[in-house]
């Protein structure tokens, strides 16, 4: 897929030696946050003697808190007003001024956060490109190679987190090292489902070619009712964890998979980061903005299609027909080939 780029606004960090600190700034959202952290890891390869801030909002933190690439959090209370959110982003400013950044990559990059860079002088900065018709992950690495004037390699399953008990969580649950395979249909409205049924009978294909497997479902109480349905056709092969985590427990459950089946979530960006295979459905998602990257992952989107892409919460057709068109034997199929080609099976 060819790339067309805007103009990245920086100022470069020049000098021989490496910034001893660098504050980098993503508040929303959550998938937004995830996908900076190969390139985090990426530019730490580069400074491996620099430590690493993140300012985010804390209903976001608890991933980024239980990593160790960071040498500390800074969150902003969330908050739908955005009138609160710029005072209770202005009040960090004296404390982010103690902390003296040489640099700010700002992935933000709003009016909020200008004021907040403008008000700590760094010594280097880049600010995101927000309209380029590039995957966020792309737009994400150009803006820290612009900061450095340097070149950077992805550092997908590269991410070390502390133990924060997903996978004790798991075993509890009766995983006992069985290949896991995450199923998510997550997606937030109905143009971006894929059936039910077509997740059911997926799973049972698998069923069918190892019976040493476990399907795991995560995600918030909003989940719940299709948790429940698959939980009550997949019998025992399937644990449902939807409501019990904590987002940095699933982080750590998911970086144990072996699959990933995602509609456009966070999970699904939580997945191929790690480099988990990941098969990804993005029905009416722009997935030139949205799709994974790297040789792990695999993306089915609605780009084909004269309605492709059309971001809308109800499909014109009443068919969903961007994603009904994909069968589970097709999906089944896809993913072994997957598998065997990242040498996964």
């Amino acid at each position: 897929m060819s790339e067309t780029w805007s103009h990245i606004n920086a100022k470069v960090w020049d000098s021989h030696k490496a910034p001893k600190k660098i504050l980098i700034i993503r508040f929303h959202a959550f998938g937004d946050v995830l996908i900076t952290l190969p390139y985090i890891v990426a530019l730490r390869e580069k400074y491996p003697s620099t430590q690493f801030d993140f300012l985010t909002l804390e209903e976001w933190a608890s991933v980024p808190e239980s990593l160790k690439i960071f040498g500390e959090v800074v969150t902003i209370k969330s908050g739908r007003s955005v009138f609160l959110k710029v005072g209770l982003s202005l009040l960090k400013i004296p404390y982010l001024m103690s902390l003296g950044y040489d640099g700010i990559i700002d992935l933000q990059n709003n009016y909020i956060t200008k004021i907040l860079r403008r008000a700590l002088f760094p010594t280097a900065w880049a600010e995101f490109d927000k309209f380029s018709p590039n995957t966020a992950g792309s737009r994400t690495k150009k803006t820290f190679e612009a900061f450095g004037n340097i070149k950077l390699f992805n550092s997908f399953s590269k991410i070390d987190q502390i133990n924060v008990g997903g996978l004790k969580l798991l075993k509890e649950e009766g995983w006992s090292q069985e290949m896991i395979v995450v199923l998510n249909p997550a997606g937030y409205f109905e143009t971006r489902n894929w059936p039910l049924t077509n997740y059911v009978s997926f799973a049972k294909l698998w069923l069918g070619h190892t019976a040493t497997i476990k399907f795991v479902i995560l995600g918030i109480n909003s989940l719940m009712k299709k948790a429940e349905f698959l939980e009550s056709e997949l019998g025992d092969s399937c644990i449902n964890l939807v409501g019990k985590t904590t987002p940095a427990q699933a982080f750590e459950i998911v970086k144990e998979s072996n699959l990933v089946l995602s509609e456009d979530s966070g999970l699904m960006h939580m997945s191929w980061i790690n480099g988990v295979p990941t098969v990804a459905l993005f029905g009416s998602t722009r997935s030139d903005w949205s799709r994974p990257l790297g040789e792990h992952s695999y993306y089915l989107d609605s780009s084909d299609l004269e309605c492709g892409n059309c971001m809308l919460a109800n499909c014109i057709w009443g068919d969903v027909r961007c994603l009904k068109r994909y069968t589970p034997e097709f999906l089944f199929s896809e993913s072994l080939n997957l598998l065997k080609r990242n040498k996964k099976i």
